[in-house]
């Protein structure tokens, strides 16, 4: 064999010799004991792991090994699944494993964490660190995200489209668009800065918590499938959960909320229902007044209603009847103020002034998220009666009787017939008036005549309108 030869053959089985012996620098004693443990290595500790025995393992757990540094990982490079959590890591160079697939690398003490290079992650979770910063764009696979406890101050989530689990909650985020999640099932978001929220795109979203932020609306109308909604400790003044019938936990105590519409058809499973510490909302709309709602707090609610329209009912405002003389002074009011028009318009009115001219007079009264109001109607007359030409009766409270105003009692009793002459009411002196109806039922609309019987014994005759 010629010296060429020999030399050849010396080389090759020395560059063999020199991979198979080749080292990755372990320098931390609980990763390298970790390993030993695991028998990727073996005593006594010198800081050095061989490659080989690493460099093909898909799946290494070493949480809770109290390890500071992770340096020798990148030899990892068949790693598919990393779990590093609960040490004390503050540097994590993962670039090199780029085929994780699933990394756990929550409660250490990371400041920076790069997961560019990681097209195939599905699953990152790294709460609990003090990451300022994520960059989940190149990410596109990722289906589960939880970051919370850091001091991200943004997240853009928008190439992650399948993101099934977002848990972003204990950050200072002020704005998230989770517009490209479509899928998006749990999103816990709580404990930012956030003064807006948008899920209407998150059709297939169950759970929301997005509690202590500084949300002022909140539309959840498309999120049918929602199960237990969290917003405490918010700005909201309104929540509509009526196309919520999923729905079986709320809390939504400590807000502004004016309306609160929880008539969704599913009250009776609604096992967790919370929403005190609403000091302005008077009222509540369920499913059925008379339902149990022994768990739900406040524990004693009064203004439980059927719809939305029914909270100005519980807003106290006084009612007068309707007068008719030669002059009204208009009386001390318990709750509201007097106006010329309709929910508090036109001419304000006090109590003690005198009117002299007809019109019809509004209480209205406001509390912070609802109003109320009633009307009468003062009818100025000189004249020793007054007969009204016509009458409403459509229990709106307003002109509903039919009723002759004797100012000097001149009047025995009344007669009212129908324009073909049958007696429909008699009303003695001391009657309040006729309400339209003849033997419970309501008569239609037109004229009807009436006889008036005075103590004199001379009679008036004449008609008047009855107006449906």
């Amino acid at each position: 064999m010629c010296f060429k030869t020999k030399f050849i053959i010396i080389s090759f089985c020395f560059i063999s010799f020199n991979s198979l012996c080749q080292n990755t620098f372990v320098p931390d004693d609980n990763f390298e004991q970790a390993l030993i443990d695991f028998g990727f290595d073996t005593a006594p500790l010198d800081d050095n792991v061989p490659t080989s025995n690493i460099s093909n393992i898909t799946d290494l757990d070493i949480a809770s090994r109290n390890i500071t540094d992770l340096t020798g990982i990148e030899d990892f490079i068949s790693l598919t699944n990393l779990d590093c959590s609960d040490n004390q890591i503050t540097l994590l160079n993962i670039s090199q494993n780029t085929n994780l697939i699933e990394l756990y690398c929550s409660a250490n003490q990371l400041i920076n964490l790069d997961v560019t290079n990681l097209s195939n992650l599905v699953r990152l979770w790294c709460f609990s660190n003090q990451l300022s910063n994520l960059n989940v764009s190149q990410n596109p696979g990722l289906i589960s995200l939880r970051c919370e406890n850091n001091l991200l101050t943004n997240l853009d989530t928008t190439n992650n489209s399948i993101l099934n689990v977002l848990v972003c909650e204990q950050n200072l985020i002020t704005t998230i668009d989770v517009s490209n999640s479509v899928g998006l099932n749990r999103f816990q978001c709580g404990n930012n800065l956030l003064t807006s929220l948008d899920v209407s795109s998150n059709t297939n979203l169950s759970y929301l918590s997005c509690e202590q932020n500084q949300i002022t609306d909140l539309n959840l109308t498309d999120n049918s499938r929602l199960a237990v909604l969290i917003c405490f400790n918010n700005e909201l003044t309104a929540l509509n959960l009526s196309q919520n019938s999923s729905l079986t936990g709320l809390e939504c105590e400590r807000n502004k909320l004016c309306s609160l519409n929880l008539k969704n058809g599913n009250n009776n499973n609604m096992v967790l229902v919370d929403f005190d510490s609403n000091p302005d909302l008077n009222c509540v709309v369920v499913d059925d007044l008379n339902g149990n709602r022994s768990l739900w707090e406040p524990a004693f609610f009064p203004n439980y209603v059927d719809t939305i329209n029914d909270c100005n009912l519980v807003v106290p405002v006084d009612s007068l009847e309707n007068v008719i003389g030669t002059a009204y002074t208009l009386p001390i009011l318990s709750s509201g103020n007097y106006f010329t028009e309709s929910n508090g318009m036109g001419t304000a009115l006090n109590p003690g002034d005198v009117i002299t001219t007809s019109q019809t007079i509004y209480i209205f009264n406001k509390s912070t998220c609802n109003s109320n109001e009633s009307s009468f109607t003062v009818i100025i007359n000189n004249e020793d009666y007054f007969i009204p030409k016509y009458f409403t009766p459509n229990n709106d409270g307003v002109n509903d009787v039919w009723q002759v105003y004797d100012r000097l009692n001149l009047i025995n009793n009344i007669s009212i017939y129908n324009r073909h002459g049958k007696l429909l009411k008699f009303l003695p002196n001391s009657a309040s008036g006729w309400d339209g109806t003849f033997n419970g039922e309501l008569l239609s609309s037109g004229s009807y005549w009436y006889e008036i019987i005075l103590n004199s014994r001379e009679v008036l005759r004449g008609y008047f309108a009855l107006k449906r």
